[in-house]
């Protein structure tokens, strides 16, 4: 009985090795047809070789793909790290804040910060528009046109989904431990940034990885709110193309260097963050 046993388990076991080697070989497909293409001149980058290994192994489209695409992921730097630092920033104190410091309607508060995760993009172009135009005027910094205007968007339509997985982590954070700094007499900040903080790492990078991977594959709201010399990797990501013929190569190697900086993100911050999302899911 229990040879059978062991027996259906090592089934079982290679049954499911075998379901999810068929699904990562599905999932290398696409990269295995970006890589193999970007190595690959001019002349032989077209769809009906896209499976063939390169005849004349070449660099040269990915030195083209690095002088048109660094300006952009330069521009892609400047808003994603400000931006996913200052969302993080923003939702941990408003979670903390909902959370473990409760005042009349918060509740109500909380429901309204939600609500802002329902409002399509399309839905504020034009107030947007109108508001950092106006901000260039009263201000006579730039905001409209350039990269903190995109900033500024991302970062309050962030304020919702940052809010929420703060929020819901720091329900977790027993109550004992806020009671017992205000009984050593520490104020909100004191208890914010010498209790709450320390613990808050799962949350923090689930909020960085969300915002990051957000800001750095922008689209709309960049070719909204800036111009040429400010566009990030993704607009000129799409600007990439030839006027007689496609540089199918060069398509493939700026793709994978604009998807670089999230994937490494993913790696650094990976193992913290189904804990930090899942955190709360059953409480709060």
């Amino acid at each position: 009985m229990t040879a059978v046993a062991a027996g259906r388990r090592r089934a079982s076991t290679a049954v499911r090795t075998g379901v999810l080697l068929v699904f990562v070989a599905v999932f290398l497909i696409p990269i295995y047809v970006l890589l193999v293409t970007s190595f690959k001149p001019l002349t032989e980058a077209d769809p009906g070789q896209a499976w063939n290994l390169p005849r004349t192994w070449t660099v040269e489209a990915w030195r083209v793909a690095w002088e048109k695409l660094a300006p952009g992921l330069w521009n892609s730097v400047l808003l994603a790290v400000p931006g996913s630092l200052l969302s993080c920033a923003l939702g941990s104190m408003n979670g903390y804040v909902l959370s473990k410091w409760r005042f009349p309607g918060a509740d109500l508060v909380f429901t309204l910060f939600l609500f802002g995760m329902f409002i399509p993009y399309q839905g504020v172009m034009i107030p947007l528009v109108q508001l950092l135009v106006g901000l260039n005027e009263l201000t006579g910094l730039q905001f409209y046109g350039a990269v903190p205007g995109l900033v500024l968007a991302h970062v309050v339509y962030g304020i919702p989904i940052c809010t929420l997985i703060f929020r819901n982590y720091y329900v977790t954070i027993p109550g004992e431990l806020i009671e017992a700094s205000r009984v050593d007499g520490a104020g909100m900040l004191r208890t914010y940034w010498s209790v709450v903080l320390p613990v808050s790492g799962p949350a923090i990078a689930v909020v960085i990885i969300w915002q990051f991977t957000s800001l750095w594959n922008d689209f709309l709201f960049a070719v909204f709110l800036t111009g040429p010399q400010s566009w990030p990797a993704t607009v000129m990501l799409n600007n990439i193309a030839g006027a007689q013929a496609t540089p199918y190569s060069q398509q493939m190697a700026a793709a994978v260097l604009a998807s670089v900086p999230t994937m490494l993100i993913y790696v650094l911050l990976g193992r913290f963050f189904m804990r930090g999302l899942m955190a709360g899911a059953l409480k709060g």
